[in-house]
């Protein structure tokens, strides 16, 4: 009986346990909005939350629409086969709620995407079959090329190659490998090597351990004949300049926004190398006064009354370029054909100066040796002679030789398997061509003449032997002779010639008043400056005298009233003159005899302070 009892008791707990589970896993099937809805639509909410079970049971009767069982245990087994089919049927729908909500999702996604291509898509492309045509037309022509051109190809690869220019270039690596490089400035005649020496000196200087230069140091080139100054600063390419959002038309994202765009310039690009400016006596003086303040500062400052710095859609780069400029920490090197003197004395001051000599006969002739091998071909040395004579500088020597080899190429005696040799004849052809003349002649020599002399001149950066001559008659009536010159010498010339009157008649108590005297400068040559006072003298005495002159000697110097000779410029250009034309004696102001150059070979300077001392040559 007992045991009957204990059953019944543990089948009632069972019972219980499983009706507050059916209500439990009810709940868990729907939020708790759904929840109440649902009990209170069917008036079971109270009779659910009760503790008792048979109460409960009698609220899940009402959920179901069961209504009043005789016996519990029917309601009991009635109301298990509602929750279990609701239970199934909530979950099958939760799972395609599931599903559905996923597909829903995706095709969400799907439409975004949509949406933002159509947003950003442009509204409409200008391209047409006509643009794109003319696209393929050029993208053809980008195919075509004719390779690097002969000056680009012979331009020297090395320091070897950049002839006569030994202590320059020496001078020039110096202060560029230095822990503390300089700014420099080159002086030369053109066509001598300035600016591949200047190239080939930053990649040798990167190679010493003090160096400053980092290896791939930037090498940045320029003309200043192409940089010109703009006073409304929209543009400037030397330093860099600000585009204004209205008026220049900045970039697209930022003239949305009214933001202004820096432009970077040549100084911002050579940072940590060197800027090169040739033909920088050209440079013009606002944009030089620019130049300098960068040199000072290191770097460039932009300004714009667009730029708000507290303005969020600013880009971090164009703060820092407005707040704290554009980096310039450069060496500057600018190579001009220009006497020092023409060159603005800031500029001057802060540069070191290294003078690049001119090229003689045999410093062109290694060039043009050292040229046809490059190309391939042979040349003799005959025609190697005429290309150095009628040549003053290397450029226009690759350029002769260059004109000749084209000749050869040309000639049908060559097949395409021989080797092209330069002749003579092609070499003549090309200097007929090119309508030249000697540069120098056979004028020089060991002989004697009365009345002729050799002066010394300088143009630019090219020293040049002009030769003076002079012929002498008596007077039809004793004092009153004449002097005649080339009304196209000039007037200090001029003044020179009167200068020399007066001191042959004191110094060689030689009266000239008593003869005609005919004063001629052969090639009718303008002689600028007093330094041919030495050469008129001594002509115009060898005429009256008819007293002979060495004919490889040449003189230069101002003559004073008190018959001093003074000094003059340019000597180191005119002793190389000298040298390239064959002279052998060289008679300068003993004031310029620390100008001479060191490697002059054979030729002799003399250093004079007085005209009496060249009048012993007449004797």
């Amino acid at each position: 009986m007992i045991a009957k009892i204990r059953r019944r008791v543990d089948r009632a707990s069972d019972q219980d346990a499983r009706i507050t589970h059916w209500i439990h896993s009810l709940r868990n099937a729907y939020s708790d909005k759904e929840w109440l809805a649902f009990t209170d639509h069917y008036d079971a909410t109270e009779d659910l939350s009760s503790a008792d079970t048979t109460v409960c049971l009698r609220g899940l009767c009402k959920l179901f629409g069961l209504g009043p069982l005789d016996h519990p245990k029917e309601a009991y087994r009635a109301v298990e086969q509602h929750v279990v089919q609701l239970l199934a049927r909530r979950q099958v729908e939760m799972q395609v709620d599931q599903l559905v909500a996923t597909a829903v999702q995706e095709r969400q996604q799907a439409y975004y995407a949509e949406i933002r291509r159509e947003v950003l898509r442009p509204a409409s492309t200008t391209e047409n079959a006509q643009t794109l045509k003319k696209y393929a037309q050029l993208e053809k022509i980008r195919k075509r090329s004719l390779g690097e051109s002969c000056q680009s190809v012979l331009r020297p690869r090395a320091i070897t190659d950049l002839i006569g220019q030994t202590e320059a270039v020496e001078s020039l690596v110096a202060k560029l490998a230095s822990p503390f490089p300089q700014h420099i400035l080159i002086y030369g005649p053109p066509g001598v090597g300035k600016t591949s020496a200047a190239r080939l000196a930053l990649q040798l200087a990167e190679q010493y351990r003090r160096s400053r230069f980092g290896e791939g140091a930037p090498f940045v080139e320029v003309d200043a004949t192409s940089l010109r100054h703009d006073p409304r600063d929209i543009a400037n390419p030397l330093l860099g300049s600000v585009h204004d959002p209205i008026y220049q038309g900045a970039h697209k994202a930022l003239a949305e926004h009214a933001v202004p765009e820096p432009k970077l310039g040549l100084v911002t690009n050579a940072h940590g190398g060197v800027l090169f400016i040739d033909e920088i006596g050209e440079l013009d003086p606002a944009i030089q006064a620019q130049l300098l303040k960068v040199l000072e500062d290191k770097h460039v400052s932009f300004q714009s009354p667009y730029f708000d710095p507290h303005d969020e859609r600013v880009p971090l780069y164009i703060k820092e370029l407005f707040e704290r400029g554009a980096p310039a920490d450069f060496i500057l090197i600018g190579a001009t054909t220009r006497d020092p003197s023409e060159i603005d004395p800031a500029l001057r001051s802060r540069c070191a100066e290294v003078y690049f000599r001119p090229l003689g006969p045999t410093d062109v002739a290694q060039i043009v040796r050292s040229t046809a091998e490059r190309m391939g071909t042979q040349i003799p040395e005959e025609a190697v002679a005429a290309i150095s004579c009628h040549a003053t500088d290397g450029r226009k020597a690759v350029g002769i030789l260059s004109d000749a080899y084209a000749r050869a190429a040309m000639d049908e005696t060559h097949k395409a398997e021989d080797e092209i040799e330069v002749s003579v004849r092609h070499v003549q052809e090309a200097l007929r061509g090119n309508r030249l003349v000697p540069s120098t002649g056979s004028r020089v020599g060991a002989s004697l003449a009365v009345g002729r002399v050799f002066g010394l001149g300088v143009s630019g950066f090219v020293g040049r032997v002009m030769e003076f001559e002079a012929v002498a008659s008596a007077a039809t009536h004793a004092g009153e002779g004449g002097i005649r010159f080339n009304e196209s010498a000039g007037q200090m010339t001029k003044d020179s010639v009167s200068n020399a009157i007066s001191i042959l008649r004191r110094y060689a108590e030689l009266d000239l008043r008593d003869f005609d005297i005919h004063v001629n400068i052969i090639g009718g040559g303008r002689v600028d400056g007093p330094s041919a006072g030495v050469a008129l003298c001594l002509v115009m005495a060898s005429a009256a005298l008819q007293a002979p002159l060495p004919q490889n000697i040449a003189c230069t110097g101002e003559i004073s009233l008190q018959g001093e000779v003074r000094a003059v410029g340019g000597v180191a250009e005119k002793v190389y003159a000298a040298l390239y034309a064959g002279i052998q004696t060289v008679y300068i102001p003993k004031d310029n005899l620390g100008e001479v150059p060191t490697h002059i070979g054979n030729l002799t300077v003399c250093g004079i302070s007085h005209i009496k001392e060249l009048l012993a040559v007449l004797e």
